[in-house]
C-alpha cells in the first residue's frame, strides 16, 4: 500500500510517501522543512509563527515529494496532539487532497507515529506486547501496546517532560534553541560523576516520572558560583575537615552529570516496568531517543537484565518529528479500514492515544 504521510504538529513541516506491506517498507520520497532558524531568536517555538510557516511551506513540500511518484492509496495526517496552529494546516491540506484525489484519509495520533518510527529502521513490525518509552520535549510516558491499536498508559511525568528539562537547563547555560542536543554534545567530553544530581522518583515503586526537581537542582548548582569548584559531601571528609574539590567542574562535566541523571531515571523506570509487565519488546521513541547515552544505556540494560526481550530504537533521523512515521502508523489503520471521512476529520491538540481513567 502506498501511503502519503503529513506531519505538522510542532515546528517541522514534513511529508513522506511510503510503500508498505506486512513484510516490507520502502520510503519512496520524503521532505522536511525545519523552522529551527525561525524560532531560534525567540528561544522556543512561537505557535502563531509556526502556523504561518507551515502554511507557507506545506504545498511546496507536498509537490516535491509527489513529483514523479504514484498516486497514494491512502493519506495519513497527524491530527493531534500538538500545536493547533500547525495541526490545522496539515489537516486541511490532507482533507483537500483526499477530496480531490478521492483517496481515503486516516487520522493519526502523533504519539502512535513515534511508536511506529522504530519500524523504519527495523524494516518490519514490532513484537507485541510492547512497552513503549516516549521521551520528547512534550511527553515522557510509558505506554503498553498489548495488541495492535490497544494502548494503555502505565506511567508518565508528573511535571516536566525529559526533553523539556534538557531544553530548559540548556537555556540556563546560554545554549541556543534547541538546546537539548547541545547538552549531549558537551556531555561527550565531560565526567558524568563530577556532580551528583538527584534522580527523582527513581527508587519508588511507581513508573511515574518527575523532572522539575532535577531542573531546579541544576539551577541552584549554577547559582552557586556558576560552574566553579563544586562542594564535597561533608560526610565523606574526616571530622573537622571541610573544603572543595581539587579541580573545578567544567561545563562539559555539568552537561554529562545532568544527562546521566535523566538517563538513569528513564532507564530504571523502563526496566522496572518491563519486569512487571514482561513485554516481548521495548520501544524507545521521541526526540530524546536520539540521545546516544540513553540509547546505549537502555540497550545494555535490556540485554543484561531482560535477555528474552527485544529492544527497538529508531534511526536518529526518525527520532524527531517526521512524516514517514505518520505514514507507517497510517498504514496499520488503513489495513484495518479505520478511515476518517474528509468532511469529519478534525485537528485535536489534546488528543490522547489511550483512554483516560
Amino acid at each position: 500500500m502506498i501511503v502519503l504521510g503529513i506531519e505538522s504538529s510542532c515546528d517541522d513541516t514534513s511529508v513522506a510517501l511510503i510503500d508498505m506491506s506486512d513484510t516490507h517498507l520502502t520510503i519512496l520520497a520524503e521532505k522536511t522543512a525545519s523552522q529551527i532558524e525561525v524560532h531560534k531568536k525567540y528561544g522556543g517555538v512561537v505557535p502563531e509563527i509556526a502556523g504561518r510557516k507551515h502554511a507557507e511551506y506545506i504545498m511546496p513540500v507536498v509537490e516535491e515529494v509527489l513529483n514523479g511518484q504514484p498516486t497514494p492509496e491512502a493519506i495519513a495526517v497527524t491530527s493531534g496532539p500538538g500545536l493547533i496552529t500547525g495541526l490545522l494546516v496539515g489537516v486541511e491540506v490532507a482533507k483537500t487532497l483526499s477530496y480531490l484525489w478521492d483517496v481515503p484519509l486516516v487520522s493519526v495520533n502523533h504519539l502512535e507515529g513515534h511508536i511506529r518510527s522504530v519500524e523504519i529502521a527495523a524494516n518490519g513490525p514490532i513484537q507485541t506486547p510492547a512497552l513503549c518509552l516516549i521521551a520528547s520535549g512534550g511527553h515522557t510516558e510509558l505506554i503498553l501496546l498489548s495488541n495492535e491499536g490497544d494502548y494503555t498508559c502505565i506511567g508518565k511525568t508528573r511535571d516536566d517532560a525529559a526533553g523539556e528539562a534538557f531544553d530548559k537547563v540548556a537555556k540556563l547555560l546560554g545554549f541556543e534553541y534547541p538546546g537539548g542536543p547541545k547538552i549531549s554534545k558537551f556531555a561527550a567530553e565531560g565526567s558524568p560523576h563530577a556532580i551528583h544530581f538527584p534522580r527523582p522518583m527513581m527508587d519508588t515503586d511507581t513508573v511515574d516520572f518527575s523532572f522539575s526537581g532535577l531542573k531546579t537542582a541544576a539551577l541552584y548548582w549554577l547559582q552557586d558560583h556558576t560552574l566553579s569548584a563544586m562542594k564535597l559531601d561533608a560526610h565523606t571528609l574526616p571530622v573537622g575537615v571541610s573544603g572543595i574539590s581539587p579541580g573545578p567542574a567544567t561545563i562539559h562535566d555539568f552537561c554529562a552529570s545532568f544527562e546521566q541523571a535523566i538517563v538513569d531515571v528513564l532507564v530504571a523506570k523502563t526496566i522496572f516496568a518491563a519486569k512487571t509487565h514482561t513485554p516481548a519488546s521495548i520501544i524507545l521513541s521521541g526526540g530524546v531517543s536520539a540521545n546516544n547515552k540513553l540509547r546505549d544505556t537502555l540497550e545494555q540494560h535490556v540485554a543484561r537484565e531482560l535477555p528474552r526481550t527485544t529492544c527497538f530504537v529508531p534511526n536518529p533521523k526518525y527520532s524527531m518529528d517526521n512524516a514517514a512515521m505518520i505514514a507507517v502508523a497510517g498504514y496499520y489503520k488503513a489495513r484495518q479500514g479505520a478511515y476518517t471521512n474528509w468532511q469529519s476529520i478534525e485537528a485535536n491538540p489534546n488528543w490522547k492515544l489511550y483512554p483516560i481513567i
